[in-house]
């Protein structure tokens, strides 16, 4: 019996390897895409718009992947406790990966669109948030990979933060298409960009509650730092 014991942990153990690493996989890949997306929006390159819709098929069918490996691992080892909830966290992980680079999917169409028309001083405003999506998404990613659960606490105020410049940002398009009825399609096209960016912020904080509930096992999703009062 204690053979048997060792075999099945030895096999689930290499299995919750192959499941760990093809997460990491779809990580780089989703952070490859989004980048690139990004920099097409920036340097109006429509070819390179392109190579960001054909990679994400490859994440979808990594997730179909995980998504398999994570069910058959479930069925085969019935893991209780920390074991099970490194499987589900993964699939969940993945799913908000998948997202990810669906919404870098659509700041490369909307960047195509942008392309056609004059280009418009205000896509430079889009840089910060970009760059605050980026920090959350490779903070949220190093939570998980190494089960930092600290960091993992940190991100929620930093979504908030992303929140409010796209609000910021969406203000000033919105007074630049009312002044100037000529630029209206490509405020527009802007404004999907930035709504892009605020959920990215959203799944990559899912991304660190999840690995928050994989290593303590504690639900920090729906709470909020209490605000200081003036």
């Amino acid at each position: 019996m204690i053979e048997r014991a060792k075999h099945i942990s030895s096999s689930f153990d290499s299995a919750l390897y192959g499941l760990r690493n093809d997460v990491l996989m779809m990580s780089n890949l989703t952070d490859r895409i989004f980048q690139t997306a990004f920099e097409a929006l920036l340097n109006r390159d429509s070819e390179l718009c392109g190579h960001v819709i054909a990679e994400d098929e490859e994440i979808d069918i990594l997730e179909k992947q995980v998504d398999q490996d994570g069910v058959s691992l479930l069925i085969r080892f019935h893991p209780v406790a920390s074991d099970m909830r490194e499987v589900v966290s993964a699939m969940k992980v993945s799913t908000n990966l998948e997202r990810i680079a669906d919404q870098s999917v659509t700041i490369a169409r909307r960047a195509k669109h942008l392309n056609d028309r004059p280009a418009l001083r205000e896509l430079a405003l889009l840089e910060p948030p970009y760059r605050l999506a980026v920090t959350i998404f490779h903070d949220s990613m190093r939570a998980f990979a190494d089960g930092d659960y600290e960091l993992a606490r940190t991100l929620k105020p930093k979504d908030r933060e992303l929140d409010s410049l796209i609000d910021n940002l969406n203000e000033k398009l919105v007074e630049r298409a009312s002044s100037d009825s000529e630029f209206v399609p490509s405020c527009v096209d802007l404004i999907f960009v930035a709504r892009a960016l605020e959920r990215i912020g959203d799944h990559a904080t899912n991304i660190a509650e999840e690995s928050f509930w994989r290593d303590q096992a504690a639900d920090i999703r729906h709470t909020y730092s209490p605000k200081k009062e003036s």
